[in-house]
């Protein structure tokens, strides 16, 4: 049983994933001042948190955590889109664009309308580790982090030798 409560762990990826590979998971939400203590020692396998704020109940966070985990399921989203998502790797997803090509004076960028596939995706790499170095730096510091990764990382920090 799943608590969510702003005392619990911080709620990730990794426990999203974690628990998409449960058989089944219930829930047990509390409202303003959460759940009789004796419930949570007798019942409660997790507590987990969205983040560092006091919200009015559960359900909430519940809704969340259970979108996290349910898109996760096989077949519910192809394994290659999830590969490119947010936190699958220790970076941020790129920028997406769709039509008009031009939207108030905004223009896609060219390198996406040329159709190069691999320039595309050097594209892509590096729009993701620059909103990664941008937004959430602390994901680059990860174990696992491409050699290719950090190059781009220096490259943009203007810390690359050479």
């Amino acid at each position: 049983m799943v608590f969510p409560t702003p005392s619990g762990r911080s709620f990730t990826q990794d426990i999203a994933r974690d628990l998409s590979g449960e058989e089944e998971l219930i829930f047990i939400c509390g409202r303003y001042e959460g759940i009789d203590q004796r419930v949570i020692n007798l019942y409660v396998d997790d507590e987990i948190s969205i983040g560092d704020y006091v919200i009015s109940s559960g359900e909430i966070s519940t809704l969340v955590m259970v979108d996290a985990i349910y898109r996760l399921l096989d077949g519910v989203i192809t394994r290659e889109s999830l590969e490119e998502e947010s936190f699958t790797q220790p970076l941020l997803e790129y920028p997406h664009f769709t039509r008009p090509e031009d939207f108030r004076g905004l223009r896609v960028p060219e390198i996406l309308l040329g159709g190069h596939h691999a320039n595309i995706e050097a594209w892509r790499l590096r729009q993701r580790v620059e909103k990664t170095l941008k937004n959430h730096p602390d994901l680059l510091e990860a174990d696992g982090v491409s050699e290719e990764i950090r190059r781009i990382s220096d490259e943009l920090r203007g810390t690359s030798e050479g």
